[in-house]
C-alpha cells in the first residue's frame, strides 16, 4: 500500500472513529492496569498528528503509538462487542501508521 492509499484508509477510519460514541462501559475503566480513556486519546492524537503532517510522525509519537499498539492487542480480547469494535478501529489505524513510519 502506498502512502496515498494508506492516508486515505487512515482518514476514513479516523473519521469513523471521531463520529463513534465512546463506549460508556469503558469510561473511567481500567483493564489490566490500562486506562481505557487514555488508550483512546493517545493513539487518536498520534494518528491525528500523522494525518496533519502528511504522513510523517516524529520519533516520540511513533514510540507512543507502538506502545499503544501493544496495549490494544492485550485488551481488545477482554472487551465487550462495542468495546472491541471501537478499540479495533484504533488498532487498525495504529498499525497502518506504524507500518508507514518505521523508525
Amino acid at each position: 500500500m502506498d502512502l496515498t492509499d494508506r492516508r486515505t484508509a487512515v482518514t476514513a477510519l479516523f473519521e469513523a472513529h471521531r463520529k463513534a460514541p465512546f463506549p460508556s462501559r469503558w469510561r473511567g475503566a481500567d483493564v489490566g492496569g490500562i486506562d481505557m480513556v487514555m488508550l483512546d486519546a493517545n493513539p487518536a492524537g498520534c494518528v491525528s498528528a500523522w494525518l496533519e503532517q502528511q504522513g510523517l510522525l516524529d520519533d516520540r509519537r511513533w514510540n507512543v503509538l507502538a506502545e499503544c499498539e501493544q496495549r490494544l492487542i492485550r485488551v481488545i480480547p477482554e472487551l465487550d462487542a462495542d468495546g472491541r469494535e471501537y478499540y479495533r478501529r484504533l488498532l487498525d489505524m495504529t498499525a497502518l501508521v506504524l507500518d508507514a513510519n518505521h523508525p
